[in-house]
């Protein structure tokens, strides 16, 4: 029992949402486990929206894009803001 479910995270899909702060726009995504942050770049370029020179936060800390989503513990129903660089 615990092989399958080992096994069945590879199907596992996440439905998060990704608020964009500065156009006050809120987008959904359907995301596995194993993606990582630069991939939901890239579904958000696919959906029209540049993330350039913008940074993910997830529960007030900043996320890096070479973490996965099981790195950063996102759960079903998570909520990004993507931020404008500071600088």
């Amino acid at each position: 029992m615990e092989g399958l479910r080992r096994g069945l995270w590879r199907w596992k899909r996440y439905h998060i949402k990704v608020h964009l702060a500065d156009e006050a726009l809120l987008l959904p995504l359907t995301v596995r486990p194993r993606d990582t942050l630069s991939d939901l770049r890239a579904q958000l370029v696919g959906q029209g929206v540049s993330s350039w020179k913008r940074t993910f936060y997830y529960n007030a800390r900043p996320l890096r894009d070479h973490q996965t989503v099981r790195e950063a513990r996102l759960q079903d129903g998570a909520v990004l803001l993507l931020v404008s660089d500071p600088r």
